[in-house]
């Protein structure tokens, strides 16, 4: 009797200690546990709105597990760690750009990439060089020219003749608005003298003989642009594979792309379905007043088949009001003025039609990004979302309806986007191209108009959301070069260019603008965008420390390493993979 007894009695007294130790894992920090990827030695900015650095991220599988000190964060080493270590450069969440068109930059990138090219001579060798590389192409392509890059500032047919004689050639605008050709693209297009426009578009013709000059704008670039060969599903798949390896070689983790076609939207299914979409897609569709005849029938479908998910969802609707202001489409003055402008452009939609567009989306919860360069666009946007606040009850998530671009901003109406809680998204290279080419791209403008113009430290000051975007491939996809462009905005104290500005604004607010704002922006501020504890492990290290030294350094600033979903992806200086 008394053996079994002191048999019942260690029996319990095991079981009770297999039940203490089951009660003291359930009740242990988990983040105390071994970790797969350790980052250290680093200026790790959390972007978490509290201001603070730390020195090492610790990532268990594909989040965050813990942010501290070196000294924390090595007491979680194990053999199979992987160590990172960042040299005491900055550490920084995973850059996330308000606004891209992804599938069109990634077929720009097997096409002669003009962007930045200073001269007509060298946008001529880098198509030719192109051209040789590419001998079996029936058309040479490429894409990113600008005005100023040319002498009177529009290029012509016998420019493109000279490098391209043997093959119809089209070269796209950077923005996308025009079309350069050659001789023997316009006479496969059938565009003569006698070629009448287009709707909505401008054959540019010499004015001396009448005949067509080579540039091809708006509706009228579709003239030679449908005789261009259209890539295969195989090419776009491939261009995607292209694009997302050039997003992390820029530290690019989460993109929000502006313009997605139906095409597109079954290339990132395929692509996540394999498993190797190794970027998070936040997507919009474009809408117009043709929408609301069908009751949205278009977007409701998307949204069912594509819902939340941390690789790739639908959640947003874009209307474009007007156009760049360089090319004289911004949507200017506002109403109220008295100087009328006459290379004004016009908004591409009634002020009434665009009220009432707003407010149906708004009341079905979709949220709304409304394109607007000029005052006068701006000033109708807002209408349009004060009307739908007034219209309509609250949506159960809030609003966070968007407003891009805002070239050129009344300065009361800058408080009008924190008060309607709008995400204001501005292209820091826009701003550029204003501050370095006054000649091109501000005539017309007022000095007030133009010392106000991309108002980012307006905004900022006015307490409203700022989010930043590269406009890929309308810009490079370079946050780092954005970022500098935001911070170094000239201040006019050395300068007689009327469009120079006090809009510059401090960096930890510019990487804010890239990481935790556009994570807000598409409703995911609870897993990514910020370094803390149980947030999705993108993250990227810079080669130097951007905090310490004169913000004019930052422009020499490279990514070091990009980490997506806690695995390396892009490590500066390792041969990439096809």
């Amino acid at each position: 009797m008394a053996a079994r007894l002191t048999t019942y009695a260690v029996v319990a007294i095991v079981a009770a200690t297999l039940i203490a130790g089951l009660i003291v894992g359930a009740q242990r920090d988990d983040s105390q546990g071994p970790v797969d990827l350790i980052v250290f030695n680093g200026k790790v900015y959390t972007a978490d709105g509290s201001g603070t650095m730390a020195e090492a991220v610790a990532i268990r599988g594909s989040q965050v597990l813990r942010v501290g000190t070196d000294r924390e964060i090595a007491r979680l080493r194990r053999a199979q760690t992987v160590m990172v270590d960042a040299g005491g450069a900055a550490v920084l969440p995973g850059f996330n750009d308000s606004n891209v068109q992804f599938i069109a930059g990634a077929l720009a990138l097997d096409s002669a990439d003009l962007l930045g090219a200073a001269t007509a001579d060298e946008a001529q060798a880098r198509i030719r060089a192109w051209a040789e590389v590419n001998p079996h192409r029936a058309w040479v392509v490429g894409r990113g020219w600008a005005p100023d890059t040319f002498a009177n500032g529009h290029p012509s047919k016998q420019l493109l003749d000279a490098a391209v004689p043997d093959r119809p050639a089209y070269m796209l605008s950077s923005d996308g608005r025009a079309a350069w050709v050659n001789t023997k693209a316009l006479r496969l297009a059938g565009v003569t003298r006698r070629t009448a426009n287009p709707a909505d578009g401008v054959i540019e013709k010499d004015p001396r003989t009448g005949e067509p000059s080579g540039v091809l704008r708006a509706s009228a670039t579709a003239l030679a642009a449908r005789l261009v060969p259209e890539p295969t599903a195989a090419d776009r798949a491939l261009a995607l594979g292209r694009a997302v390896r050039e997003a992390h070689r820029n530290g690019v983790t989460s993109v929000q792309d502006a313009n997605v076609a139906p095409a597109d939207f079954a290339l990132y299914e395929e692509v996540r379905a394999a498993g190797d979409l190794n970027l998070r897609v936040y997507s919009s569709v474009a809408v117009g007043t043709e929408a609301m005849a069908n009751g949205f029938s278009t977007l409701e479908a998307l949204s069912r088949k594509y819902p939340d998910d941390p690789l790739f969802k639908v959640g947003g609707a874009r209307i474009t009001l007007d156009g760049p202001v360089e090319s004289f489409e911004a949507a200017r003055p506002d109403p109220d003025s008295a100087t009328p402008v006459a290379s004004a452009g016009q908004p591409g939609i009634d002020p009434d039609e665009l009220n009432r567009l707003v407010r149906l989306l708004d009341a079905r919860d979709w949220q709304v990004t409304i394109g607007a360069f000029g005052d006068r666009a701006v000033r109708m946007a807002l209408h349009a979302y004060e009307h739908a606040v007034r219209s309509n009850p609250l949506p159960a998530r809030g609003r966070r309806h968007r407003i891009e671009h805002l070239a050129l901003v009344r300065p009361d109406d800058l408080h009008e986007i924190r008060t309607l809680g709008l995400i204001a998204v501005l292209h820091p290279f826009e701003a550029r191209t204003v501050t370095t080419r006054p000649n091109a791209l501000v005539r017309g403008l007022d000095d007030d108009r133009a010392a106000r113009a991309w108002p980012a430290a307006g905004i900022a000051a006015a307490k409203g959301r700022l989010a930043f975007a590269t406009g890929w491939p309308v810009a490079a996809l370079n946050p780092l070069a954005a970022i500098a462009d935001a911070v170094n905005r000239p201040d006019g104290s050395a300068t007689e260019n009327a469009a120079d500005t006090n809009e510059g604004i401090p960096l930890e607010q510019a990487i804010d603008a890239f990481t935790r704002t556009p994570a807000y922006a598409s409703f995911d501020e609870q897993r990514k965008g910020s370094l803390r504890p149980g947030m999705l492990a993108d993250l990227v290290v810079l080669s130097n420390d951007i905090f310490a030294g004169p913000v004019s350094q930052l422009s020499s600033a490279t990514i070091a390493v990009t980490i997506f979903d806690g695995k390396i992806v892009y490590r500066r200086g390792a041969t990439p993979t096809d």
